[in-house]
């Protein structure tokens, strides 16, 4: 199978009201969005945030939205920017044999560019990654970004793909998004009512959604991977039960204990002496 040839990669944010292109707009790829512009590699751009206007010779004027990824052809005249709202959106430039055998075969086409995939946390890790690996220029740096851009491309699909079926697209982003806030502040104070206020939704709603997709309330699925994060804790450091409880935020050691033996039949002392 060919390989990819890694051309750019980068994030931009665009404030509300700023110019675009800004003129730190990647190196030789600055262009003005009344005229457009062609390019000679394929780029895929992922809008994490925000909303904006895309145009190409084979699709006609469309409505960029949060969650959605657009792939750029060669040849292909295109323009694009954001609305009046800015945008935070990542970009990654390449071309190869492997991609060219795509477009042969009909997999991807000029005429479908726009794919909503979501908010993804795991595609917005890749482009970090790739970001990461474009700057220390590793050994084999090209085909580990070769190996990048071949995954990207599949996620795209499949998580299109997903989308489709779900039909609920942007209450899917919304649970992605509220699962991501949990996970990354299980040692910290914040509150389900105020995740639901980052989200910009009442708390009732959030609360319904959250069940409706996932089956158990947003409280449940927090407290689970608070107790999940216990039993790692207990098991790979000397924390004393009472730090854990406190550290995870448990209102006091008792109620964290009552709440562990619920979970796991066992008190924390009692794990914590299995594990050794």
């Amino acid at each position: 199978m060919g390989t990819h040839c890694l051309s750019t990669v980068g994030y931009e944010e665009i404030a509300p009201g700023e110019d675009y292109p800004t003129r730190g707009h990647a190196d030789g790829y600055f262009f003005d969005v009344n005229k457009g512009r062609v390019l000679d590699e394929y780029q895929l751009q992922y809008i994490v945030e925000g909303d904006g206007v895309f145009r190409s010779a084979s699709q006609k004027t469309t409505r960029l939205h949060s969650g959605d990824i657009f792939l750029l052809y060669p040849g292909e005249w295109h323009t694009y920017h954001p609305e009046k709202n800015g945008w935070k959106c990542y970009w990654i430039g390449f071309k190869g044999r492997n991609i060219d055998d795509r477009v042969k075969a009909g997999f991807l086409s000029p005429k479908k560019v726009i794919y909503h995939i979501g908010y993804d946390s795991e595609m917005i890790h890749l482009f970090n990654h790739a970001l990461e690996i474009s700057e220390r220029e590793p050994v084999y740096f090209q085909q580990t970004l070769a190996g990048i851009v071949n995954c990207l491309i599949g996620m795209m699909y499949s998580l299109q793909r997903t989308e489709a079926l779900k039909g609920c697209s942007d209450d899917q982003d919304l649970v992605n998004r509220a699962r991501e806030l949990i996970r990354n502040n299980l040692e910290s104070t914040l509150s389900i009512q105020e995740i639901a206020e980052k989200l910009n939704i009442s708390y009732s709603k959030f609360r319904r959604v959250f069940k409706d997709l996932t089956g158990f309330s947003p409280a449940y699925y927090q407290m689970d991977l608070k107790l999940q994060r216990a039993r790692d804790l207990l098991s790979t450091t000397d924390l004393s039960i009472k730090d854990i409880a406190y550290q995870l935020d448990f209102t006091s050691p008792d109620y964290f204990s009552t709440k562990f033996k619920c979970k796991n039949g066992m008190k924390p002392s009692e794990f914590r002496r299995r594990m050794l």
